[in-house]
């Protein structure tokens, strides 16, 4: 796959969102858990329909609120980890009711992996994704 230019700031912007959305959500409301991993679900699939990254795009880039950082990279990695955080966070919500413990240790685990991407720029998912390509199970 070859590369192209990734605005991290965007991919950052979107991490914050995951990580505040998941707090909320821990904190008190079963609603943002579904809620979220929709729309990680959605933005893997569509892009345009990525809400944090629009959000950046849209709002925050055009007023010069966040200023771009683009990087040679591939988009792939970042939507397959975005992608895992979505199937963590519809497995969590599905847990919510008859095994409260394993949701809310699932979502929280879900904010803190991106809150390690927002500020060590380590990515759990797009090493998942490597590594699954490098044993042939995905097409990397």
């Amino acid at each position: 796959m070859a590369l192209t230019t990734v605005d991290h700031s965007a991919l950052k912007v979107n991490q914050t969102g995951i990580v505040a959305t998941v707090l909320v959500a821990f904190i008190g409301s079963y609603f943002y858990r579904p809620l979220l991993a929709v729309v990680l679900l959605l933005g893997t699939f569509a892009p345009q329909l990525a809400l944090f990254k629009q959000f950046y795009f849209k709002v925050l880039k055009p007023r010069g609120i966040v200023k771009p950082r683009p990087v040679q990279d591939r988009p792939e990695p970042h939507n397959f980890a975005q992608g895992l955080g979505g199937v963590f966070l519809a497995i969590s919500s599905v847990f919510l009711l008859p095994l409260t413990v394993v949701g809310l240790a699932l979502a929280l685990l879900v904010g803190v992996l991106a809150f390690v991407n927002l500020a060590f720029g380590y990515c759990l998912g797009c090493q998942i994704y490597f590594q699954l390509g490098k044993r042939g199970l995905i097409r990397a």
